[in-house]
């Protein structure tokens, strides 16, 4: 992977507060993609999720993976303004949880492209601990 600048709202049509990446920190377009997110208590998700200590739901872990993922693959030049769809999610696993002051450490692979769709494996660790893993799919349009 590459370091690399990118304007995630230039690829993404996701805004605030369903944009869930904060940067970009590696891309190989249409091969893989690593972004992180930083997670605060000023985020209502985190007030509102659960009673008992703030934490990120891990709903949206896998949301961020699909982001990533969308990201690596609307890199690529023929899907530049295109739209990627969260397909599906397959064999998600969740070990651990994020709370404010965590960085969420989100990386996926893609590992299958077909014209308009693609599959990704990712994770998504905090401080180098796998707390979330999934298979996710995507259609372009």
């Amino acid at each position: 992977m590459t370091q690399v600048n990118v304007d995630i709202q230039q690829i993404l049509p996701h805004r605030y507060p369903m944009l869930l990446i904060d940067r970009v920190v590696a891309l190989e377009a249409g091969k893989s993609c690593s972004a992180i997110k930083n997670i605060t208590n000023n985020e209502a998700v985190v007030q509102g999720y659960a009673k008992g200590p703030a934490r990120y739901p891990q709903m949206l872990m896998v949301e961020s993976l699909a982001q990533t993922g969308a990201v690596a693959l609307l890199s690529l030049p023929e899907f530049a303004g295109h739209i990627a769809f969260f397909g599906g999610i397959e064999k998600a696993a969740f070990s651990g949880w994020a709370t404010p002051g965590d960085t969420l450490e989100i990386a996926v692979e893609l590992t299958k492209l077909r014209q308009n769709a693609g599959v990704g494996e990712g994770t998504v660790s905090v401080d180098g601990q796998v707390i979330c893993s999934a298979t996710i799919t995507f259609m372009v349009s």
